[in-house]
């Protein structure tokens, strides 16, 4: 026990010893000598409140606790920290418990803070000061808050028993921390207390001031006292010329005046800015010696303060009444006592026949739970409530407003549904109300982000200059995040794209709102008056009046955007509804899968809600050759266009970031399945794989291109890592280049003629790389500061220059940029090389395919070698180039003349599908074409040409190599071929096939809107015309005779012949014994003009037999038995050949329908000519034939039947009239 006693006894005098040199060089006064008895004053007031606890456990010092200087806090303490002299260990622990719910409490250092509580920023000037609190010592100064402030605290020494500290945050530039002073501050030197009472202080009440203002010879010769209660205390509104608030005082007793008369006064003097953390609500005040003045834009008198006014608490024993009458003389007070008026003009203005709403004003108190955007000042409140502090100044309450906090809000809006993506209600303060802190928050301060520390210059500038009301506020803060959650902060740095406008030109955030933002909260509002919308009467400011907000659009990140595209297309993907209902019946497994195999969707921004911006920077890939959108989330292919059809060439679009509101988001669906039949079309367990292939699809025109800063590109437009990125020689920065004229482009494909550089032959595998053709524009030149420098002349100038470039590995992502006709520069970065653009440099290439090629070499396209646009006008001597795309003749294409096999054409996409069978043999190709390969994607297109009325249509086949296929190959797109192989089918049908050598090029993207085009209605003579006819027609004819009618039953797997629905192929393994029926029915029809065989197929039968649904079904099940019935006329009035016995009665029904009037009457037909326009055999010459009339034969020249497909057959509007025409017609015709 002694030694304990010996022990503390040392401790004490260390701690005497340490305290007297803190006191003596921290605290003592400037400009004095350190006394004694000033150092005693100090220690005994740490000691007086260190034993004032009561369980200091026998230690009369605080031997546990240091001393601590401004200058210590802000140069080592860089953790957030809270003191607390009067506490016991577990008075904090339950005080650290109470924290709340996800939050960590602050910790605890046993530190001693002394210093004098000051509202001057510095040692400066009172006109420096703007309302803030400072404890200040001889090390620094260090900005405070402080709960319930005594003005005769100011200037005096405290201890500070209970506070806490919060450091700068890491993206805080001012780099000062700040002090929450929780109790109340124990002084070092007692303060003065006046002696006696003072003599009561003659006082003028709010209702008689307000009378007072009106007569304005009275006002020179009083400067009244006004007491009163607070009713209403404004925020502190700082400007750049002045800092001031305004406090309103009401009557004591309202009973006995006018309801809610009050008087306001304007605080602006700089020493008095301070009485701003002094005033309470509800508490009576005197304000002494006022003077009125008139304040610009605001046309009434208001009552303001002197340098010398006092603010002082109304004690009533303290105060008198001003009589009025005796001091002025006269009787004031039976003046016009009629409320100033006011005036709206705001609430005028954003009156919107009856769509807006009125917010409510209210006071409330709670505690902030939540912090949504500091910089924006948005913060939950209570769990439930949103908070808005950005309508007025907050600065100071910013670095202390964290969850935990308690505040109370004065005179705040409450607008409900606000709409803008925000469901909660939202509570918002403008000038008028006031924000007052009541309780400091327990928690540390989480993590400050970039995200979080930026941005509070363009809010302000949203919210003061461009007056943006709450709902379109709070829409603007939430687009903003989700910006820069898509761009920050790999893209963009947080500061970059919430800049704020500087000298008229918006920061990069602004201005990718602007479309959106112009047209909500049009530029050129005047700026928000402060005086107005304090003191006004009905009180009018930007948010007393709102409107519900429809979003106007999001920018989701680019894996959202995809995630839902895909979401939608396989939520909308129904196999029934992609097969159309009256054939599907009769598709068997086979023809079921195939048409399920590939099918597409394409969403508009308008789908979504709210609309979708696409947004991202777009770059190259270095492994799929096509372009993408990226940003951090990840990357989305994209297919550009260029205006008038023309494809992008420029490839200083690469590292831009792109804004689209206009676009097209293509989902293409990929689908394995194993349907039996189309009963199970609702069983999803048939579907093996589902696949999507998504990209976006867009033109230039509609999108806004702005160019990003260099050195943040790389993450965002490189697919390679830092590391794989060529070194770059130090010095000076040298290039050399050289221009060529692209002639021809080959397909993007994986070869295998060539590996990757430095493997050897027995491993190479096929690669991704595709090939250009031209020519070499001059010698290579040299970079010469900005600009190139002549080039280097050489003695086989005049000799053909023609060369050929390979670009394999990560070069393949120039391949969306070059296309023939244009003229690029080929630019090498590093030291001049010589002979770098010379042949043979690093290509593996033989000599054979060069000459085939007419290409005299051959150069490999190097990693770190990039492109660049010429104008074809700025370079001397380019040679003439036709800038129209080469198209064959449509004679060349639809013949069997093969002297060049390779064609090109436009041509607009009818459909596509994905085939599981090989492609129709040829009989005569190219020399060296290969077998045709399962798996390929057959697209269907109507070939443009100027001398043609109709398109003709030709089948286009891609496998092998070419697949997947290149973006935009849709249906309604417009899309030019070049060099296309030609081939010919057993058929005689033409159709072409993708070869290493095409070269595809969209034109234009589907139409967003599909207008259905009828189809000509004709006179079946003008099919006889030949290449003037159309593929596709309707015409009105007579069905002469039937020629025959087959019905059967087949096998949905094997597609053989089923009896009573099993299948009769000899040793079937079919899977299931699954049938579905098969119908078709040749026509004889005429018009008048000429006669036409027409086969109908399937349920086209039903509607050319006349028979409604229910007919043909109970038909078709009469036909399972059997399991085929056909019925072959040969003649008029001949009896039918019959698969089937002619006395059945099934048999008998079908051949007396067939010759019956239901089905030998007047129809509309449409069709499509059973002869492709592909077709190259030679029609049919006309015979003679010869006709007996009467006893005179007759000879004439017959023309050939047309043959025709059924499209769908109707009923003629007017069939009484059509019928008997025909009926004519076929009487004439008969007697001829």
């Amino acid at each position: 026990m002694a030694a304990r006693r010996a022990q503390a006894v040392g401790s004490e005098k260390t701690w005497l010893e340490a305290a007297q040199a803190f006191i003596q060089e921290t605290l003592c006064p400037t400009g004095k000598e350190p006394t004694n008895q000033f150092t005693q004053l100090v220690i005994d007031c740490v000691k007086t409140t260190w034993l004032s606890q009561g369980r200091h456990q026998g230690f009369a010092l605080p031997l546990s606790y240091s001393f601590v200087s401004v200058q210590d806090l802000r140069s080592h303490q860089h953790l957030p920290c809270c003191s607390h002299l009067t506490w016991s260990s577990t008075a904090y622990q339950a005080w650290a418990q109470e924290a709340g719910l996800g939050g960590t409490a602050l910790p605890r250092e046993r530190l001693l803070l002394l210093g004098t509580l000051t509202d001057f920023p510095a040692d400066l000037e009172q006109e420096c000061r703007n309302g803030s609190l400072y404890v200040k010592d001889n090390t620094g100064i260090l900005g405070c808050e402080l709960i319930d402030l005594d003005l005769s605290w100011l200037g005096h020494l405290f201890l500070f028993p209970s506070w806490s500290y919060l450091p700068p945050a890491k993206w805080n530039a001012s780099g000062e921390g700040h002090l929450e002073l929780w109790g109340v501050p124990v002084p070092v030197v007692p303060l003065t207390i006046s002696p006696g009472p003072p003599p009561p202080i003659p006082v003028l009440y709010p209702e008689a001031a307000s009378r007072l203002l009106r007569h304005r010879s009275k006002l020179r010769v009083i400067q009244p006292n006004l007491a009163g209660k607070l009713v209403r205390l404004s925020a502190l509104v700082k400007s750049k010329k002045k800092a001031y608030f305004i406090a309103s005082l009401g009557e004591l007793s309202p009973a006995g005046s006018q309801a809610g008369s009050h008087v306001s006064i304007i605080v602006q003097v700089p020493a008095q800015l301070a009485w701003h953390r002094a005033l309470w609500p509800g508490r009576a005040y005197v304000l002494t010696e006022l003077r009125a003045s008139k304040i610009h834009g605001h046309r009434y008198r208001v009552w303001t303060t002197n340098p010398s006014s006092r603010l002082l608490p109304l004690k009533p024993e303290c105060v008198r009444e001003l009589d009025l009458d005796l001091e002025l003389g006269g009787t004031l007070l039976e003046a016009d006592p009629k409320p100033l008026p006011g005036t709206s003009n705001i609430q005028d203005r954003q009156e919107q026949k009856g769509l807006a709403r009125d917010s409510r004003l209210l006071s409330y108190t709670g505690t902030v739970t939540g912090v949504l955007n500091q910089p924006a000042g948005l913060y939950e409140l209570d769990g439930q409530l949103g908070l808005c502090l950005s309508y007025q100044p907050f600065h100071g309450l910013r670095r202390v407003v964290r969850p935990g906090v308690c505040l109370e809000l004065q005179d705040v809006h409450l607008l409900q549904s606000v709409g803008g993506g925000t469901r909660r209600p939202v509570l918002a303060a403008c000038l008028r109300g006031a924000v007052l802190l009541r309780g400091f928050s327990r928690q540390k301060p989480e993590t400050q982000s970039s995200l979080q520390a930026w941005g509070a210059s363009l809010y302000e500038q949203l919210v003061w200059e461009r007056q943006l009301g709450l709902p379109l506020y709070l829409w603007v803060t939430k687009a903003l995040e989700e910006l820069a959650c898509k761009l920050c902060p790999h893209v963009l740095r947080h500061h970059q794209l919430l800049q704020c406008s500087c000298r008229g030109s918006p920061g990069l955030g602004l201005q990718l709102l602007a479309p959106a933002l112009d047209a909500l909260a049009p530029l050129g509002i005047p700026s928000r008056n402060a005086h107005k919308e304090i003191l006004e009467e009905p009180h009018c400011c930007p948010l007393q009046k709102y409107t519900r907000l429809q979003t106007p659009c999001s920018f989701p990140t680019l894996a959202a955007l995809k995630e839902e595209g895909q979401s939608k297309a396989w939520t909308s993907f129904d196999p029934k509804t992609l097969l159309p209902v009256p054939e599907v019946s009769h598709l068997t497994s086979c023809q079921l899968n195939q048409r399920l195999a590939w099918s597409w969707l394409c969403l508009l921004p308008a789908t979504f809600h709210p609309a979708q911006v696409l947004l991202g920077v777009l770059v190259a890939s270095s492994h799929k050759g096509c372009l993408q959108l990226r940003d951090q989330s990840g990357s989305l292919p994209c297919l550009l266009l260029n205006e008038r059809s023309q494809p992008i060439t420029d490839p200083r679009l690469l590292g831009c970031l792109v804004r689209a509101e206009r676009f097209q988001l293509v989902i293409e669906r990929h689908v394995r399945s194993s349907f039996p039949s189309w009963r199970e079309l609702s069983a999803a367990g048939f579907i093996q794989e589902q696949r999507a292939r998504v990209y976006v699809q867009f033109l230039l025109a509609d999108a806004l291109i702005w160019p990003m800063p260099r050195p943040l590109l790389h993450s965002a437009t490189s697919s390679t890592p830092p590391q794989a990125e060529p070194a770059l020689p130090e010095g000076p920065h040298t290039e050399q280049s050289r221009l060529f004229l692209l002639s021809h482009k080959e397909a993007l494909m994986k070869r295998n003629f060539c590996g990757p550089p430095g493997a050897s032959p027995e491993v190479a595998t096929p690669t991704l790389s595709f090939h250009i053709s031209g020519s070499w524009l001059g010698g290579t030149q040299r970079k010469e500061g900005t600009g190139w420098g002549p080039p280097e002349h050489r003695g086989d100038e005049n000799k053909d220059q023609k060369v050929l470039l390979i670009f394999i590995g990560p070069s393949v992502r120039w391949f969306e940029f070059l296309h023939p006709g244009q003229v690029y520069r080929l630019v090498a970065p590093g030291p001049p090389t010589p002979a770098l653009f010379e042949e043979g440099g690093s290509s593996c290439i033989s000599q054979r395919p060069l000459e085939l090629a007419g290409c005299t070499s051959c150069l490999t396209v190097q990693d770190a070698w990039t492109l660049e646009l010429e104008r074809s006008r700025d370079i001397p001597d380019v040679p003439s180039t036709d800038k129209a795309l080469p198209e064959s003749l449509l004679t060349d294409l639809l013949s069997d003349n093969f002297t060049d096999s390779l064609v090109s054409f436009s041509s607009e996409i009818l459909s596509r599908r994905t085939l599981c069978e090989p492609l129709p043999a040829a009989i005569r190709t190219k020399p060296g074409s290969t077998e045709a390969k399962r798996g390929c994607v057959k697209i269907t297109v109507a070939v443009e040409s100027a001398d043609c009325e109709f398109r003709p249509h030709l089948d286009i086949y891609i496998e092998g190599p070419h697949l997947p296929p290149p973006l935009g190959l849709l249906p309604g797109a417009r899309v030019y071929f070049n060099q296309l192989e030609k081939r010919v089918s057993r058929s005689h049908n033409v159709y072409c096939c993708f070869q290493s050598s095409t070269y595809m090029q969209v034109l234009s993207f589907p139409p967003e809107t599909t207008v259905s085009v009828p189809l000509p209605h004709i006179y079946l003579a003008r099919l006889l015309q030949g290449g003037q006819a159309p593929f596709q027609a309707v015409a009105s004819c007579h069905i002469v005779s039937v020629f025959s009618l087959q019905l059967l039953w087949v096998c949905a797997h094997c597609t053989s012949v089923s009896i009573q629905g099993r299948c009769t192929h000899q040793g079937s393994t079919c899977p299931t014994q699954t049938s579905v029926s098969q119908a078709s029915i040749r026509l004889l029809v005429e018009d008048g003009t000429a006669e036409a065989v027409v086969t109908c197929r399937n349920h086209h039968v039903a509607a050319a037999l006349g028979l409604c649904p229910s007919e043909w079904t109970s038909l078709l099940e009469l036909v399972r038995g059997p399991g085929k019935v056909a019925l072959q006329f040969v003649g008029p009035g001949a009896q039918p050949e019959s698969s089937a016995k002619t006395d059945e009665p099934l048999t008998l029904f079908l051949r007396t329908l067939c010759t019956s009037l239901s089905v030998l009457r007047p129809v509309v037909l449409s069709f499509e000519l059973e002869r492709k326009p592909s077709k190259i055999i030679p029609l049919e010459p006309p015979r003679l034939q010869q006709f007996q009339c009467g006893k005179l034969p007759l000879l004439t020249h017959v023309n050939p039947r047309i043959q025709l497909s059924c499209l769908s057959i109707q009923e003629p509007e007017h069939s009484s009239s059509l019928g008997a025409l025909a009926s004519s017609c076929t009487g004439t015709a008969t007697m001829a």
